[in-house]
């Protein structure tokens, strides 16, 4: 971690080489991004044959992950059900698409993990992946 208790460069790469490998295993492109616990870029990584909008779509994922504290898909999830639109926030970064996770270490959020480029439930799958490589089995 670094000195500010969000997440630091080491672990940042330590998550996107776990998803990043998964990509490569299964020959899938995909963007991945690591942020701090203020939603704020730390690592990026983009895969041969990632859709080039998925950088930026990632980035969001993993910023909404990180500033609500929660997956970016319960972000939308509640916003449907609450019936306020996501502009509510002020702040077009924000997505309602699955995709972004918290990380968490010692039941502290340090950060968040996006992925974008492939259907929402491997983006999801990926990123729960990610977020699963910052803990240390116990």
């Amino acid at each position: 971690m670094s000195r500010t208790g969000g997440i630091g460069h080491d672990l940042a790469q330590t998550v996107l080489g776990a998803i990043r490998a998964e990509l490569i295993a299964r020959g899938d492109g995909a963007a991945v991004a690591v942020v701090d616990t203020h939603g704020e870029l730390v690592a990026f990584a983009r895969t041969d044959g990632c859709p080039l909008p998925s950088i930026t779509i990632a980035i969001n994922k993993a910023f909404t992950a990180a500033r609500e504290r929660v997956p970016s898909a319960e972000v939308g999830r509640r916003s449907q059900a609450e019936g306020f639109p996501m502009t509510n926030f002020g702040d077009p970064r924000f997505v309602s698409w699955g995709g972004g996770v918290p990380i968490t270490v010692d039941g502290e959020v340090i950060g968040a993990v996006g992925v974008s480029g492939l259907p929402e439930h491997v983006d999801m799958e990926l990123a729960q992946l990610g977020a699963a490589a910052a803990t240390p089995e116990s």
